[in-house]
């Protein structure tokens, strides 16, 4: 009998030793602690869960995380990780103290419509139940990481510098700027007839504006690489402050020869078909269509990063399809124009449209929705 007993406790031991590699013991329990962020914005309310994370108790713990999906997770002011679907995984507390060198964290889950239990942090001694509930791919840690107030101050001496180069340029040359950003003129198109103003391409006020246009263009360019292509950013030029600048200076210079290259491949596609100069009229038409796409992105991209930062690259993606759009309906509405103004056969005329701005333009596309991947 007494063998029994001891065969049955033998038993019992092996059973729990066999299960002990499963569960892993809660040594400290956060989910009392969480608070819910419900800062007003111009829209709506900010959904977020904030935690303030201690590192220091239980220094050798890993730290096991659950985050719901689509959630943007940052830690202080820098983005930690962007989660695509429901996510489990654990992390050494030593490890996070050291990587953001302190002992206590601020940690915030963004998330629309997000509620308190859809996140989860514990602290414990056994990782593997945390592993083995993970049902994502495999998730880098050392993707999206960037600081966002970097971002934001970047973004923001930017805007603030066009601005400024927009206000000297409507004092040098009112008319101009006034005849640019009139979004009527997109139906009027004074500039197609013998009188119009815009005869000189490399005339001085021309290339100022084209140079702001670019500026614009460049800054939108750069937002969508930070948030579509970290990883090739991270490794070739970066993501801080001075980094960011400087690419987007470059960047600028850069759309500026493409636009000088499209209006010579312009012109001379205008000769080949005997178009005379049509070609300032065509150019200036769509660029007006560009400078109020442009600005308006300009504009969207500053709201949801002052205050929607976790929707921010939704919304540029949005914001690209409804520009490519825009430029579609654009060259439709150039190529209705062309026709009523001018007595130019139809086919010739789509064809020189085709040419000279369809199919760059949806090449161009192509590369944008390569890189968006």
């Amino acid at each position: 009998m007494k063998q029994t007993y001891i065969n049955l406790l033998v038993f019992f031991l092996v059973l729990i030793g066999s299960f002990s590699p499963v569960f892993s013991q809660v040594l400290q329990d956060f989910g009392n602690q969480w608070q819910k962020g419900t800062e007003e914005t111009w829209i709506r309310p900010n959904d977020r869960l904030v935690l303030n994370l201690d590192l220091k108790t239980f220094p050798l713990a890993n730290i096991a995380f659950e985050f719901p999906e689509k959630s943007v997770v940052f830690i202080g002011e820098k983005l930690w990780i962007y989660v695509e679907n429901d996510t489990t995984f654990s992390q050494s507390s030593a490890e996070l103290s050291e990587e953001f060198d302190s002992e206590a964290v601020e940690l915030i889950v963004f998330k629309k419509g997000i509620e308190l239990g859809d996140a989860s942090v514990k602290k414990i001694l056994n990782p593997t139940l945390a592993e083995q509930k993970s049902e994502t791919t495999s998730l880098n840690l050392n993707e999206r990481r960037f600081d966002r107030q970097d971002l934001r101050d970047f973004f923001f001496l930017s805007f603030l510098i066009i601005l400024f180069i927009l206000a000297l340029y409507k004092a040098a040359y009112p008319y101009l700027f006034v005849a640019m950003i009139r979004p009527e003129s997109l139906l009027t198109a004074e500039d197609f007839s013998e009188s119009g103003s815009l005869q000189k391409f490399f005339s001085m006020d021309v290339l100022f504006y084209l140079l702001l246009v670019n500026l614009m263009t460049s800054l939108v360019a750069v937002i969508g690489l930070v948030f579509y292509k970290q990883d090739w950013l991270i490794t070739w030029i970066g993501i801080d402050f001075k980094s960011l600048m400087i690419f987007w200076v470059l960047g600028a210079l850069l759309f500026f020869l493409v636009t000088m290259v499209k209006f010579t491949g312009i012109k001379l596609i205008a000769y080949l078909f005997d178009l005379g100069k049509l070609e300032f009229a065509h150019f200036f038409y769509l660029l007006r269509l560009v400078v109020i796409a442009i600005g308006a992105f300009v504009l969207v991209i500053a709201f949801f990063l002052a205050n929607e930062f976790s929707l921010a690259k939704e919304v540029i993606g949005v914001s690209l399809s409804v520009f490519f759009w825009v430029y579609i309906l654009g060259v439709l509405g150039l190529f209705l124009i062309m026709m009523n103004r001018l007595s130019f056969k139809k086919y010739h005329l789509f064809t020189y449209l085709c040419i000279a701005e369809l199919v760059p333009f949806l090449i161009m596309a192509k590369l944008v929705m390569v890189l968006g991947q």
